[in-house]
């Protein structure tokens, strides 16, 4: 019964663990990225014109909606050269997103005194070695639309500089790629006209995001996708969700093995009653129902056990929730949190006793029909 306790306590605990950090790296995205995300199935730009935007508009729920520009550029600074995504947002993007809390350093704004601005990520600052306080401007490069190359490269290269008026950090991967400007700017560096890359949406936070995502996808029809958060990073999730699963695996094959003590038990003790099931057989006990004697006790070994086990992988995540008690190492107030995130998921609490009943039921199963055919053999006994 311990080897069931600590094996359903693991599964608990780990895969709460892994829930806390997937939801944490889901709010650091929800931060910078928007709740809907309207993108061309093919391309990278397209003209809002294709689609019947007011309708868009009109959705219930629907609180904010934006036109968005981006394109990989080059950068320099000074002898620093880096490649970044330059994305030019609109006047409200501060305003459907957590941008402003993101910031490190400096302030939000794109212009000032006809000086255009942008807000650059901790990454792409520490590459360029940029920082709000210099007196120098970024420069960014970026070929021109349909020009090819020619011996005098400024023919075919559109050029640009921006002053950072900002440095935000949400996470290593989008640190690293983005740096924010205005829509404006953006577009007459690109050369887009009323092209844009993406339309961003704000959804309500007590309208249902998934019946309002299905609703624009039937509006702007298969042309375009209509991603909300989790899948706009796909690849991060479906990363983190294949860890779970695989950790999860790997426990129920531990507790497997831990099974393996149960079966030894009922073994044994098949073997030391050996005379009693003589006994109760002569007097009419059928097989079935001697069986059933080893076979309810190894259910209610893996019953108990499992009960106790996951009350047990609850309440230690409870008092982690609560209490903190262990601590990321290395954090010393750096980090975002402290010590290390939970969250218990009914889905998995549920699974995880099943999986624990399951594998009692075959642990007990197995060594009772082998044992009772090679007893009954033995002595005779029909």
């Amino acid at each position: 019964m311990a080897g069931i306790i600590v094996g359903a306590m693991a599964i608990i605990i780990i895969v709460s663990v892994m829930n806390g950090f997937t939801q944490l790296i889901g709010v650091f995205y929800s931060d910078f990225d928007p709740d809907l995300k309207i993108t061309p199935a093919e391309g990278k730009m397209f003209d809002p014109a294709e689609i019947d935007v007011q309708k868009i508009k009109e959705v219930a729920g629907v609180v904010s909606y934006a036109e968005v520009v981006e394109e990989v550029v080059m950068l320099k600074y000074g002898k620093q050269q880096y490649p970044a995504t330059v994305k030019g947002v609109p006047a409200n993007y501060n305003q459907y997103t957590n941008i402003e809390k993101l910031l490190t350093e400096g302030s939000y704004y794109f212009e000032k005194q006809g000086i255009d601005y942008a807000i650059v990520g901790q990454g792409v600052a520490n590459y360029l070695s940029a920082g709000v306080s210099f007196l120098d401007p970024i420069d960014i490069y970026v070929p021109k639309k349909g020009r090819q190359f020619s011996l005098n490269p400024s023919r075919s290269i559109n050029h640009g500089y921006l002053y950072p008026a900002g440095i935000f950090s949400v996470l290593e991967e989008i640190d690293a790629q983005y740096i924010l400007v205005s829509d404006t700017y953006a577009k007459e560096l690109f050369e887009s006209g009323n092209n844009v890359s993406s339309i961003e949406l704000d959804v309500d936070d007590s309208a249902p995001v998934n019946e309002i995502q299905k609703k624009i996808q039937a509006i702007v029809g298969e042309k375009f996708h209509v991603k909300n958060k989790e899948e706009q990073h796909d690849l991060v999730f479906k990363t983190m969700k294949s860890e779970k699963w695989a950790v999860y695996f790997i426990l129920i094959f531990i507790l497997l093995l831990a099974s393996g003590n149960m079966i030894g038990n009922l073994a044994m003790l098949y073997i030391d009653k050996k005379e009693d099931i003589t006994i109760l057989k002569s007097m009419g006990l059928t097989t079935q129902s001697i069986n059933r004697i080893f076979l309810y006790e190894g259910w209610i070994i893996s019953f108990v056990g499992g009960i106790i086990g996951t009350l047990l992988g609850i309440f230690v995540c409870w008092l982690q929730i609560e209490l903190e008690l262990i601590k990321l190492p290395g954090a010393n107030g750096s980090f975002v949190i402290s010590a290390y995130p939970v969250s218990i998921m009914l889905s998995d609490v549920i699974l995880a006793f099943l999986a624990v009943l399951s594998i009692g039921f075959l642990a007990s199963w197995y060594p009772v029909k082998f044992m009772s055919q090679k007893h009954l053999a033995e002595t005779n006994i029909n």
